[in-house]
Protein backbone atom coordinates (compact mmCIF):
# COMPACT_ATOMS: atom_id res chain seq x y z
CA UNK A 1 0.00 0.00 0.00
CA UNK A 2 1.64 3.29 -1.28
CA UNK A 3 0.66 6.51 0.70
CA UNK A 4 1.10 10.21 -1.01
CA UNK A 5 2.19 12.74 1.99
CA UNK A 6 1.22 15.38 0.03
CA UNK A 7 2.29 19.20 1.24
CA UNK A 8 -0.52 22.06 0.06
CA UNK A 9 0.26 25.67 -0.69
CA UNK A 10 -3.32 27.12 -1.69
CA UNK A 11 -2.03 30.75 -2.17
CA UNK A 12 1.28 29.63 -3.84
CA UNK A 13 3.74 31.09 -1.92
CA UNK A 14 5.97 28.10 -2.68
CA UNK A 15 5.78 28.30 -6.76
CA UNK A 16 6.43 31.99 -6.75
CA UNK A 17 9.25 31.89 -4.57
CA UNK A 18 10.99 29.25 -6.10
CA UNK A 19 9.89 29.32 -9.48
CA UNK A 20 9.97 25.61 -9.91
CA UNK A 21 7.53 23.75 -11.94
CA UNK A 22 4.82 22.19 -9.77
CA UNK A 23 4.04 19.58 -8.28
CA UNK A 24 7.28 18.31 -6.82
CA UNK A 25 7.60 14.83 -5.71
CA UNK A 26 10.15 12.88 -3.95
CA UNK A 27 12.27 12.81 -1.32
CA UNK A 28 15.34 14.72 -2.78
CA UNK A 29 13.23 16.92 -4.51
CA UNK A 30 11.27 18.21 -2.00
CA UNK A 31 14.44 18.56 0.22
CA UNK A 32 15.80 20.80 -2.73
CA UNK A 33 12.57 22.63 -2.56
CA UNK A 34 12.86 22.77 1.40
CA UNK A 35 15.85 25.07 0.86
CA UNK A 36 15.47 27.06 -1.89
CA UNK A 37 11.92 28.53 -0.13
CA UNK A 38 13.70 29.11 2.99
CA UNK A 39 16.51 30.81 0.94
CA UNK A 40 13.92 33.36 -0.82
CA UNK A 41 11.96 33.50 2.62
CA UNK A 42 13.16 32.11 6.04
CA UNK A 43 9.96 33.38 7.78
CA UNK A 44 7.36 31.65 5.63
CA UNK A 45 5.28 29.15 7.12
CA UNK A 46 5.88 26.99 4.13
CA UNK A 47 9.16 26.11 5.50
CA UNK A 48 7.64 24.02 8.55
CA UNK A 49 4.97 22.27 6.52
CA UNK A 50 7.40 20.79 4.08
CA UNK A 51 9.67 19.70 6.78
CA UNK A 52 6.76 18.34 8.52
CA UNK A 53 5.98 16.74 5.25
CA UNK A 54 9.75 14.75 4.91
CA UNK A 55 9.47 13.75 8.65
CA UNK A 56 5.97 12.45 7.92
CA UNK A 57 7.09 10.26 4.97
CA UNK A 58 10.43 9.34 6.75
CA UNK A 59 8.37 8.14 10.00
CA UNK A 60 6.43 6.07 7.43
CA UNK A 61 9.13 4.71 5.89
CA UNK A 62 10.48 4.08 9.40
CA UNK A 63 7.37 1.66 9.56
CA UNK A 64 7.95 -0.15 6.80
CA UNK A 65 5.40 1.24 4.74
CA UNK A 66 5.70 2.65 1.66
CA UNK A 67 5.42 6.69 1.13
CA UNK A 68 5.48 9.43 -1.27
CA UNK A 69 6.42 12.35 -0.46
CA UNK A 70 4.72 15.73 -2.59
CA UNK A 71 4.19 18.97 -3.00
CA UNK A 72 1.06 21.27 -4.79
CA UNK A 73 1.30 24.73 -4.84
CA UNK A 74 -1.73 27.25 -6.48
CA UNK A 75 -0.66 28.79 -9.80
CA UNK A 76 -3.39 31.49 -9.79
CA UNK A 77 -4.29 34.57 -8.75
CA UNK A 78 -8.01 33.95 -8.26
CA UNK A 79 -9.11 31.02 -5.82
CA UNK A 80 -11.28 29.18 -8.24
CA UNK A 81 -8.09 28.98 -10.38
CA UNK A 82 -5.92 28.01 -7.69
CA UNK A 83 -7.98 24.92 -6.74
CA UNK A 84 -8.10 23.71 -9.97
CA UNK A 85 -4.51 24.32 -10.13
CA UNK A 86 -4.12 21.85 -7.32
CA UNK A 87 -6.45 19.74 -8.90
CA UNK A 88 -4.72 19.14 -11.97
CA UNK A 89 -1.45 18.65 -10.06
CA UNK A 90 -2.65 16.39 -7.75
CA UNK A 91 -4.22 14.13 -10.47
CA UNK A 92 -0.77 14.11 -11.88
CA UNK A 93 0.66 12.45 -8.59
CA UNK A 94 -2.29 9.95 -8.44
CA UNK A 95 -1.78 8.84 -12.27
CA UNK A 96 2.42 8.84 -11.19
CA UNK A 97 2.43 7.19 -8.39
CA UNK A 98 -1.35 5.67 -7.84
CA UNK A 99 -1.35 5.86 -4.32
CA UNK A 100 -3.80 4.17 -2.12
CA UNK A 101 -4.24 6.90 0.93
CA UNK A 102 -3.17 10.44 1.52
CA UNK A 103 -2.05 12.36 4.44
CA UNK A 104 -2.55 16.10 3.77
CA UNK A 105 0.09 18.51 6.00
CA UNK A 106 -1.11 21.80 5.62
CA UNK A 107 0.16 25.26 7.58
CA UNK A 108 -3.01 27.07 7.75
CA UNK A 109 -7.07 27.30 7.72
CA UNK A 110 -6.60 28.48 4.04
CA UNK A 111 -4.65 25.47 2.98
CA UNK A 112 -7.04 23.17 4.80
CA UNK A 113 -10.28 24.20 2.63
CA UNK A 114 -8.50 22.01 -0.44
CA UNK A 115 -9.24 19.08 1.76
CA UNK A 116 -12.31 17.72 -0.44
CA UNK A 117 -10.21 18.51 -3.60
CA UNK A 118 -7.91 15.61 -2.21
CA UNK A 119 -10.47 13.89 -0.42
CA UNK A 120 -12.65 13.35 -4.11
CA UNK A 121 -9.64 11.55 -5.77
CA UNK A 122 -8.01 9.62 -2.40
CA UNK A 123 -8.59 8.57 0.76
CA UNK A 124 -7.42 10.57 3.38
CA UNK A 125 -6.22 8.92 6.19
CA UNK A 126 -5.18 12.33 8.33
CA UNK A 127 -4.59 15.52 8.35
CA UNK A 128 -1.74 17.44 9.74
CA UNK A 129 -1.82 20.83 11.05
CA UNK A 130 1.35 22.10 11.68
CA UNK A 131 1.44 25.34 13.52
CA UNK A 132 4.79 27.75 13.62
CA UNK A 133 5.75 28.12 17.47
CA UNK A 134 6.04 31.64 17.68
CA UNK A 135 2.46 31.76 16.44
CA UNK A 136 0.90 29.44 18.26
CA UNK A 137 -1.36 31.30 20.14
CA UNK A 138 -2.40 32.81 17.36
CA UNK A 139 -2.98 30.34 15.64
CA UNK A 140 -4.79 27.79 18.36
CA UNK A 141 -7.15 30.58 18.56
CA UNK A 142 -8.31 30.85 15.36
CA UNK A 143 -8.65 27.16 15.17
CA UNK A 144 -10.72 26.92 18.60
CA UNK A 145 -12.74 29.51 17.28
CA UNK A 146 -13.50 27.59 14.18
CA UNK A 147 -14.08 24.71 15.67
CA UNK A 148 -16.53 26.34 17.98
CA UNK A 149 -18.38 27.87 15.59
CA UNK A 150 -19.12 24.31 13.80
CA UNK A 151 -20.28 22.88 17.50
CA UNK A 152 -24.00 23.49 17.27
CA UNK A 153 -24.38 22.48 20.65
CA UNK A 154 -21.90 25.16 21.70
CA UNK A 155 -23.61 27.58 19.74
CA UNK A 156 -26.73 27.13 21.41
CA UNK A 157 -25.19 27.33 24.65
CA UNK A 158 -23.00 30.40 24.39
CA UNK A 159 -24.16 32.60 21.20
CA UNK A 160 -27.57 32.16 21.75
CA UNK A 161 -27.75 33.76 24.87
CA UNK A 162 -25.16 36.34 23.89
CA UNK A 163 -27.60 37.42 20.99
CA UNK A 164 -30.98 37.50 23.51
CA UNK A 165 -29.04 40.11 25.82
CA UNK A 166 -27.67 42.04 23.08
CA UNK A 167 -31.20 42.62 21.68
CA UNK A 168 -32.93 42.79 25.38
CA UNK A 169 -29.78 45.68 26.34
CA UNK A 170 -31.21 48.47 23.93
CA UNK A 171 -34.59 47.91 25.41
CA UNK A 172 -32.94 48.11 29.03
CA UNK A 173 -31.31 51.03 28.66
CA UNK A 174 -34.37 53.12 27.15
CA UNK A 175 -36.39 52.18 30.21
CA UNK A 176 -33.93 51.85 32.89
CA UNK A 177 -30.35 52.99 34.04
CA UNK A 178 -27.65 52.11 32.92
CA UNK A 179 -26.57 49.87 35.63
CA UNK A 180 -29.57 48.10 35.74
CA UNK A 181 -29.59 47.44 32.15
CA UNK A 182 -26.30 45.67 32.45
CA UNK A 183 -27.13 43.78 35.78
CA UNK A 184 -30.00 42.69 34.08
CA UNK A 185 -28.23 41.45 30.90
CA UNK A 186 -25.78 39.71 32.77
CA UNK A 187 -27.95 38.23 35.39
CA UNK A 188 -29.79 36.97 32.10
CA UNK A 189 -26.59 35.50 30.31
CA UNK A 190 -25.83 34.05 33.28
CA UNK A 191 -28.59 31.98 34.03
CA UNK A 192 -28.84 30.86 30.66
CA UNK A 193 -25.22 29.69 30.67
CA UNK A 194 -25.55 27.68 34.42
CA UNK A 195 -29.29 26.37 32.86
CA UNK A 196 -26.79 24.64 30.01
CA UNK A 197 -23.67 24.15 32.21
CA UNK A 198 -25.64 22.39 35.11
CA UNK A 199 -27.51 20.25 32.75
CA UNK A 200 -30.89 21.67 33.72
CA UNK A 201 -32.48 21.03 30.79
CA UNK A 202 -32.32 17.58 30.81
CA UNK A 203 -33.10 17.15 34.24
CA UNK A 204 -36.38 18.85 33.42
CA UNK A 205 -37.10 16.56 30.20
CA UNK A 206 -36.38 13.26 32.23
CA UNK A 207 -38.69 14.82 35.32
CA UNK A 208 -42.16 13.30 33.16
CA UNK A 209 -40.40 9.99 32.73
CA UNK A 210 -39.34 9.44 36.14
CA UNK A 211 -42.48 10.49 37.40
CA UNK A 212 -44.28 7.96 35.21
CA UNK A 213 -41.90 5.43 36.19
CA UNK A 214 -41.92 5.84 40.12
CA UNK A 215 -46.09 6.08 39.45
CA UNK A 216 -46.43 2.60 37.84
CA UNK A 217 -43.80 1.03 40.58
CA UNK A 218 -45.81 2.80 43.57
CA UNK A 219 -42.66 4.19 44.77
CA UNK A 220 -43.43 6.09 48.33
CA UNK A 221 -41.08 8.80 47.36
CA UNK A 222 -43.85 10.30 44.68
CA UNK A 223 -45.94 11.24 47.64
CA UNK A 224 -43.28 12.27 50.06
CA UNK A 225 -41.50 14.19 47.39
CA UNK A 226 -44.66 16.26 46.63
CA UNK A 227 -45.42 16.91 50.63
CA UNK A 228 -41.20 17.88 50.59
CA UNK A 229 -42.26 20.47 47.39
CA UNK A 230 -45.89 21.29 49.92
CA UNK A 231 -43.40 22.11 53.08
CA UNK A 232 -40.51 23.95 50.94
CA UNK A 233 -43.81 26.29 50.04
CA UNK A 234 -45.03 26.52 53.44
CA UNK A 235 -41.10 27.39 54.81
CA UNK A 236 -40.81 30.25 51.91
CA UNK A 237 -43.94 32.10 52.81
CA UNK A 238 -43.72 31.89 57.28
CA UNK A 239 -39.84 33.26 55.76
CA UNK A 240 -41.30 35.99 53.40
CA UNK A 241 -44.20 37.17 56.29
CA UNK A 242 -40.80 37.30 59.61
CA UNK A 243 -39.45 39.34 57.12
CA UNK A 244 -42.32 42.14 56.82
CA UNK A 245 -42.32 42.22 60.37
CA UNK A 246 -38.48 44.05 60.22
CA UNK A 247 -38.07 47.34 59.87
CA UNK A 248 -37.40 48.40 56.22
CA UNK A 249 -34.15 50.39 57.36
CA UNK A 250 -32.49 47.03 58.39
CA UNK A 251 -30.07 46.21 55.74
CA UNK A 252 -30.66 43.58 52.96
CA UNK A 253 -28.54 40.84 54.40
CA UNK A 254 -30.16 40.89 57.88
CA UNK A 255 -33.23 40.73 56.36
CA UNK A 256 -31.97 38.15 54.17
CA UNK A 257 -30.84 36.24 57.64
CA UNK A 258 -34.32 36.46 58.99
CA UNK A 259 -35.92 34.50 55.71
CA UNK A 260 -32.83 31.86 56.45
CA UNK A 261 -33.71 31.63 60.08
CA UNK A 262 -37.70 31.40 59.51
CA UNK A 263 -37.71 28.56 56.65
CA UNK A 264 -34.75 26.65 57.56
CA UNK A 265 -36.87 24.22 59.53
CA UNK A 266 -39.48 23.86 57.20
CA UNK A 267 -37.21 23.08 54.38
CA UNK A 268 -34.83 20.59 56.95
CA UNK A 269 -38.26 18.78 57.22
CA UNK A 270 -38.77 19.04 53.34
CA UNK A 271 -35.46 17.30 52.62
CA UNK A 272 -35.79 15.00 55.74
CA UNK A 273 -39.46 13.98 54.14
CA UNK A 274 -38.30 13.17 50.78
CA UNK A 275 -35.21 11.64 52.11
CA UNK A 276 -37.55 8.90 53.87
CA UNK A 277 -39.50 8.85 51.08
CA UNK A 278 -36.24 7.35 49.11
CA UNK A 279 -35.23 5.58 52.22
CA UNK A 280 -38.80 3.74 52.24
CA UNK A 281 -38.30 2.77 48.56
CA UNK A 282 -35.14 1.09 49.22
CA UNK A 283 -36.67 -1.20 52.03
CA UNK A 284 -39.83 -1.94 49.93
CA UNK A 285 -37.56 -3.11 47.16
CA UNK A 286 -36.29 -5.96 49.47
CA UNK A 287 -32.40 -5.34 48.03
CA UNK A 288 -30.66 -3.68 50.86
CA UNK A 289 -30.25 -0.76 51.75
CA UNK A 290 -27.52 1.81 50.11
CA UNK A 291 -25.51 3.84 52.86
CA UNK A 292 -25.40 7.36 51.44
CA UNK A 293 -29.74 6.77 50.97
CA UNK A 294 -29.87 5.51 54.82
CA UNK A 295 -27.28 8.69 56.02
CA UNK A 296 -29.81 11.41 53.76
CA UNK A 297 -32.08 11.44 56.54
CA UNK A 298 -29.80 12.45 59.08
CA UNK A 299 -27.14 14.63 56.92
CA UNK A 300 -30.78 16.95 56.46
CA UNK A 301 -31.25 17.34 59.91
CA UNK A 302 -27.73 18.21 60.30
CA UNK A 303 -27.50 21.23 57.54
CA UNK A 304 -30.90 22.16 58.90
CA UNK A 305 -29.43 22.74 62.16
CA UNK A 306 -26.05 23.92 61.19
CA UNK A 307 -27.58 26.63 59.15
CA UNK A 308 -29.78 27.90 61.64
CA UNK A 309 -27.61 28.42 64.10
CA UNK A 310 -25.57 30.71 61.14
CA UNK A 311 -28.81 32.55 60.57
CA UNK A 312 -29.55 32.77 64.39
CA UNK A 313 -26.01 34.14 65.33
CA UNK A 314 -26.14 37.16 62.59
CA UNK A 315 -29.34 37.89 63.66
CA UNK A 316 -28.56 37.97 67.85
CA UNK A 317 -25.82 40.25 66.77
CA UNK A 318 -28.25 42.46 64.83
CA UNK A 319 -30.16 42.11 68.09
CA UNK A 320 -32.78 41.09 66.18
CA UNK A 321 -33.25 38.07 67.84
CA UNK A 322 -33.64 37.42 71.49
CA UNK A 323 -30.97 35.63 73.43
CA UNK A 324 -31.07 32.17 74.30
CA UNK A 325 -32.10 31.18 77.51
CA UNK A 326 -31.06 27.03 78.50
CA UNK A 327 -32.36 26.27 82.25
CA UNK A 328 -32.30 29.76 83.08
CA UNK A 329 -28.72 30.27 81.63
CA UNK A 330 -28.34 33.20 79.01
CA UNK A 331 -26.46 31.73 76.31
CA UNK A 332 -23.85 34.33 74.48
CA UNK A 333 -24.09 34.15 70.31
CA UNK A 334 -20.91 32.19 69.98
CA UNK A 335 -22.17 29.57 72.49
CA UNK A 336 -25.17 29.56 70.59
CA UNK A 337 -23.62 28.95 67.23
CA UNK A 338 -21.07 25.93 69.01
CA UNK A 339 -24.40 24.34 70.57
CA UNK A 340 -25.66 24.58 66.60
CA UNK A 341 -23.07 23.05 65.01
CA UNK A 342 -22.14 20.56 67.84
CA UNK A 343 -25.36 19.12 67.16
CA UNK A 344 -25.03 19.29 63.38
CA UNK A 345 -21.96 17.26 63.80
CA UNK A 346 -23.31 14.53 66.17
CA UNK A 347 -26.28 14.19 63.89
CA UNK A 348 -24.10 13.51 60.89
CA UNK A 349 -21.50 11.33 62.71
CA UNK A 350 -24.53 9.29 64.09
CA UNK A 351 -26.23 8.69 60.44
CA UNK A 352 -22.85 7.65 59.51
CA UNK A 353 -22.24 5.30 61.83
CA UNK A 354 -26.09 4.04 61.35
CA UNK A 355 -24.65 3.89 57.70
CA UNK A 356 -21.35 2.12 58.17
CA UNK A 357 -23.45 -1.04 60.50
CA UNK A 358 -26.12 -1.57 58.29
CA UNK A 359 -23.23 -1.78 55.24
CA UNK A 360 -20.85 -4.06 57.70
CA UNK A 361 -24.22 -6.31 57.93
CA UNK A 362 -24.97 -6.50 54.18
CA UNK A 363 -21.35 -7.32 53.72
CA UNK A 364 -21.79 -10.76 56.72
CA UNK A 365 -25.13 -11.40 54.90
CA UNK A 366 -23.37 -11.78 51.50
CA UNK A 367 -20.52 -13.55 52.92
CA UNK A 368 -22.96 -16.32 54.77
CA UNK A 369 -24.73 -16.89 52.05
CA UNK A 370 -21.18 -17.59 49.87
CA UNK A 371 -20.14 -19.47 52.58
CA UNK A 372 -23.46 -21.83 52.60
CA UNK A 373 -22.99 -21.81 48.79
CA UNK A 374 -19.68 -23.10 48.81
CA UNK A 375 -21.10 -25.93 51.50
CA UNK A 376 -23.90 -26.93 49.27
CA UNK A 377 -21.80 -27.45 46.18
CA UNK A 378 -19.18 -29.46 48.25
Amino acid sequence: MTTLVICVDRSGDVGRATSVPMPVSGWEAVRSLVTEVGLADPEDASVNCLLEALRVARDLRDDREEAVVGVVSGSHDSRVGADRSIAAQLDELVDRFDPDTAIVVVDSAEDERVLPIVESRLAVDSVDRVVVRQAHDLESSYYLLKQFLADEELRSTVLVPLGIGLLVLPSLLLWFSTEIAFAGVTALIGAALLYKGLAIDEHLASIPDRVREALYAGQVSIVTYVVAAGLTLVGLFLGALSVSEIAENRPLVVRSMQLVYAAVPWLAVAALTAATGRLLDEIIRDEGIRSHVLNLPFLAVAVGLVVRGFAGYFLEQESVLGPLVVADVVVSPTQRLALFILAGIVVSLFGVAVASDVESDRIEDVIEHEEDDRGRET
